[in-house]
Order: structure tokens, then C-alpha cells, then sequence
């Protein structure tokens, strides 16, 4: 029948509860790499008018492009050479690798409406480029910078192949844990975290549409 007993035996065991860790720290750690990276790089293919930056934009965004499983090999053999193993290290650094060109289309798009006079009249004014970003850039490109956070922090969220390959057995993530749990035994708390984790997701996305909205409106 209908009961609850599924989610408290989910949000009571010791497992899940690690795993749950383990992708809020890999996912938040993503957020503050992945969404400043993406950021700078967008800025600079933008902004600075770079030579071939059509080429650069490709290969940053490769990793969109390529299986995921060719991805996670790649990064486990070159993690692996350098001595980083069994950590969140790698794992972070995985799923930035997979995250950040999520933030670079999304900044991408809301420095297509900018008006970059904006800045030579800022440093006009004696203001330093880190400022003027804060105070101009920033502000009106906000709603880019926060989808491609969201977007960043949902890549590694919902992540399992990179997690198989790279983590460690104390960085177990929620889509691990699920994967190994379907492997060893059929438990009702699968399906349990995995509404959760849809849920979540479903609201970050909500959210996303709803801060574009917003500032639309403003405009």
C-alpha cells in the first residue's frame, strides 16, 4: 500500500545518508569552480575578440560533444598518472571538466545582449576592471551566470559514469550508490532517491527559468 516507510528507511540509513554527502560536497564544489571558469572563459572569447575563438569555443565545449564514458576514461588514466586517487579531488575535477561548458553557452548568450561600452566608460571613470565587473558586468548578467550554475551543480548531481570511474569508496555519490545498489539488490529506497533527486532537479530548472523571467521583465 501507500506509506512512507520507504523514505525513512532512505533518510535513516547510514549509506545513503554518505552518498547524499558526498554529492552535496562534489556539487557545490563544482558550483564555485566550474561557474567562475566558465564565466572568465566566455568573457574573454566575448570580450576580447580573440583569434580562431570559434576553435577555442569548440574544443571548450568538446566535452559536451564526446560519450561521457570516453570523458571519464580519459580523466581517470591522466588523474590516475598524476597521483590523484581516491579523493573528492578527482571527482570535483571530473565533473568541473563537465560542467563548466554548460556555464560558458549559458554566459555566452546573456554577454550577446551586453553593451561593452559600458566598461571603457567605467574605467573612464578611474574604476579598476575587477569592479567594474562587480558593479556593471555582473549585475546585468546575472541571470546567465546563475542558469549555468544551476546547470552545473544538476551535471553533477544527476553523474555516474565519471563517479564510477574516479571516485573513490568514500565518495560514493547518490547515481553510484543507486547504480551499485541495482547491481547487488533491488531496495524500495532506489526508487525513493530517485524521486528526490528528479524533484530537486526539476526545481533547480524551475528556478533557472524563473530568475530569466524576472529579470526579462525588469528589462
Amino acid at each position: 500500500g501507500v506509506s512512507l516507510r520507504g523514505y525513512e528507511a532512505a533518510l535513516a540509513s547510514p549509506q545513503w545518508l554518505g552518498s547524499l554527502r558526498s554529492s552535496l560536497i562534489a556539487g557545490i564544489a563544482t558550483v564555485l569552480i566550474a561557474t567562475p571558469l566558465g564565466t572568465a572563459a566566455a568573457f574573454a572569447l566575448v570580450r576580447k575578440r580573440m583569434p580562431h575563438a570559434q576553435i577555442l569555443m569548440g574544443l571548450l565545449l568538446l566535452p559536451m560533444a564526446l560519450p561521457v564514458v570516453v570523458v571519464a576514461l580519459a580523466l581517470y588514466i591522466f588523474l590516475t598518472r598524476i597521483g590523484l586517487a581516491n579523493s573528492y579531488i578527482p571527482l570535483i575535477i571530473a565533473h568541473c571538466v563537465l560542467a563548466a561548458p554548460f556555464v560558458l553557452v549559458s554566459v555566452t548568450a546573456s554577454l550577446a545582449g551586453f553593451d561593452f561600452t559600458q566598461i571603457r566608460a567605467g574605467a573612464s571613470l578611474g574604476a579598476a576592471p575587477l569592479r567594474v565587473f562587480f558593479l556593471v558586468t555582473l549585475p546585468q548578467i546575472a541571470p546567465g551566470v546563475a542558469t549555468g550554475a544551476i546547470f552545473a551543480f544538476i551535471t553533477s548531481w544527476d553523474e555516474v559514469v565519471v563517479a564510477l570511474f574516479v571516485a573513490g569508496p568514500g565518495q560514493r555519490t547518490l547515481p553510484r550508490q543507486m547504480f551499485a545498489g541495482l547491481r547487488e539488490q533491488l531496495d524500495p529506497s532506489i526508487m525513493v532517491v530517485a524521486t528526490i533527486m528528479i524533484v530537486i532537479s526539476v526545481l533547480l530548472v524551475a528556478l533557472g527559468f524563473v530568475l530569466r523571467h524576472r529579470v526579462a521583465r525588469r528589462r
